[in-house]
């Protein structure tokens, strides 16, 4: 198993980090999303086990690096530089609803609560056409003043489901 470990494991965490590296700066410029989004999420994690096995096999090293100051020194930059996303989404002090969610999503929520009334008034739709809009889609809508949320309830139905009816009423 050691020659494996010794092989591979810091190759992987060389060509991995770089995957993350470039998904990470597509994703900071918001360039082809779809594209690097999920590679970035699923090859990070995949990156831990090299990660793990790069430390096994470099352990000795590494104990040396722990007990210079620089490798404090580097950890603790690194827990506060996290610590300054963090802390302001578990306040609330960054103004987004919902712990920091991002703004699109706070807003599907927003739209979600909105009666049908509502939300036909804010797609510039009639409140009646959106209603058979919606129960021809397959929901069962009670009445103009129910909010999206309880009628995708109601139906047995996802939210993304009602929303993606919505989607096609505005046209």
């Amino acid at each position: 198993m050691k020659p494996v470990i010794q092989r591979y494991a810091t190759p992987l965490i060389t060509g991995l980090f770089l995957v993350s590296l470039i998904s990470g700066i597509a994703l900071f410029f918001h360039w082809n999303m779809g594209w690097f989004h999920g590679m970035h999420e699923w090859l990070s994690m995949v990156l831990i086990l090299p990660f793990a096995l790069h430390l096994w096999k470099n352990w000795r090293p590494m104990t040396a690096y722990m007990r210079k100051p620089a490798f404090g020194l580097a950890m603790v930059a690194s827990l506060v530089m996290a610590l300054a996303f963090v802390v302001p989404s578990l306040s609330g002090a960054d103004g987004a609803p919902g712990g920091g969610r991002p703004p699109q999503f706070a807003a599907a929520g927003l739209v979600l609560e909105g009666s049908v009334a509502e939300v036909a008034a804010l797609i510039d739709v009639p409140a009646a056409d959106l209603g058979a809009t919606l129960t021809e889609a397959g929901f069962a809508v009670g009445g103009q003043e129910e909010s999206l949320a309880s009628i995708a309830r109601a139906s047995g139905r996802s939210d993304g489901e009602i929303l993606a009816a919505l989607i096609g009423a505005e046209r």
